[in-house]
């Protein structure tokens, strides 16, 4: 997979601090709506609470949002969660991707696709 002047694979990011990559409205790069990003952050906020992570880093490409979660700043991230318009249509333009490159679930409703790592929402009988 290549990427243009100015990008870089997601999964090669060492993290560090909160990666915002600013590039010109021109580009035309795929982001994250305020809804999506709430509910991503909310998660995000448990999962920090509960010690499981740690950092995080937002890049936004021509082709996709990716939103990646790390346990510590130095490592490669465990999981992310890219939106990818091209396959709205077909598979759903939402996936979780863990740290080996499995795709964990996909789909079309965010809130949907987020459950694979919302353990506060599991059910215990």
């Amino acid at each position: 997979m290549s990427f243009g002047s100015g990008e870089i694979d997601p999964s090669q990011s060492s993290g560090g601090a909160v990666a915002h990559r600013v590039l010109p409205a021109s580009l035309n790069q795929v982001t994250f709506s305020r809804r999506e990003l709430n509910r991503i952050l909310g998660l995000y906020g448990r999962m920090v609470a509960a010690g499981e992570w740690r950092d995080y880093a937002i890049d936004f490409l021509k082709d996709r949002a990716v939103f990646s979660v790390f346990r510590r700043a130095s490592e490669v991230p465990l999981y992310r969660i890219e939106k990818d318009p091209q396959l709205a249509r077909k598979q759903g333009a939402y996936s979780v991707i863990s740290a080996t490159g499995h795709i964990m679930r996909r789909g079309h409703e965010l809130d949907r696709v987020l459950r694979v790592l919302d353990k506060s929402l599991s059910v215990v009988n």
